[in-house]
């Protein structure tokens, strides 16, 4: 059997409200999941059943309460929880690449530069990085006389594809997507899954969060409801 390039253990997670008296809201119980090459598995369920905190859990946003997250990095498998803060942000540089709703970033750096960057911290060239950026946000559809502007006077959905171009511009071995769709038009849409589906093609395996049905059918090999980790209150 192919190896995993990300495997779940017993993962759990819980919220203490500290400013409610201590109250603790569970999120995750026990989850387990194997994420292959070429994978896509996108998650379901309703509102509120973790989707988006696994995501970050997953990146290492969120500390897990219990459990195993190992991600294969530099050819070898990984520990992510209680993972030393150097490794985890060396994990994100080159391995584990993540796309959420909003785009962040320093005031006053033009479109095409916020897309290049991750590429110049790999060590890439000005010149290489630029083509590989101007080839995403060709594709993506912004215009080439806002590339070099700022993107936080663009449209939200222009920010939001401007977010995926610098999500997917180093060719990450697994990418986490949160809504990568949302509030783009049916070009848009189709443009982000042709993406996706290349990701797919060069062995990369996602994690995504879609509500958007038909993206959802089109992008999933499989997909893991929530509700069935739910902890239970």
């Amino acid at each position: 059997m192919e190896e995993p390039l990300l495997a779940v253990r017993s993962l759990s997670k819980a919220f203490t409200l500290h400013l409610q008296g201590g109250v603790v809201i569970p999120v995750l119980e026990r989850l387990d999941l194997d994420l292959l090459p070429g994978e896509c598995l996108v998650l379901t369920g309703p509102s509120g059943q973790g989707k988006s905190t696994l995501l970050k859990l997953l990146h290492g946003s969120y500390r897990a309460l219990e459990g195993s997250i190992s991600l294969r990095h530099d050819g070898a498998m990984v520990e992510l929880v209680d993972a030393e803060p150097r490794l985890v942000l060396e994990v994100r540089r080159r391995t584990l690449g993540y796309v959420s709703q909003f785009l962040r970033v320093v005031p006053r750096v033009p479109a095409l530069d916020i897309v290049a960057e991750p590429l110049r911290a790999l060590g890439a060239g000005r010149e290489e990085a630029g083509t590989r950026a101007a080839e995403l946000l060709a594709r993506l559809n912004i215009p080439e006389r806002l590339w070099a502007l700022p993107p936080a006077t663009f449209s939200g959905g222009e920010q939001q594809r401007v977010n995926i171009a610098r999500g997917l511009a180093h060719p990450y071995p697994v990418l986490l997507l949160d809504e990568p769709t949302a509030s783009l038009d049916a070009t848009n849409r189709a443009a982000v899954v042709s993406l996706i589906e290349e990701a797919k093609r060069r062995g990369a395996g996602v994690v995504a969060i879609c509500h958007d049905e038909d993206v959802r059918e089109r992008i999933a090999t499989r997909f893991l409801d929530l509700a069935r980790h739910k902890a239970a209150a």
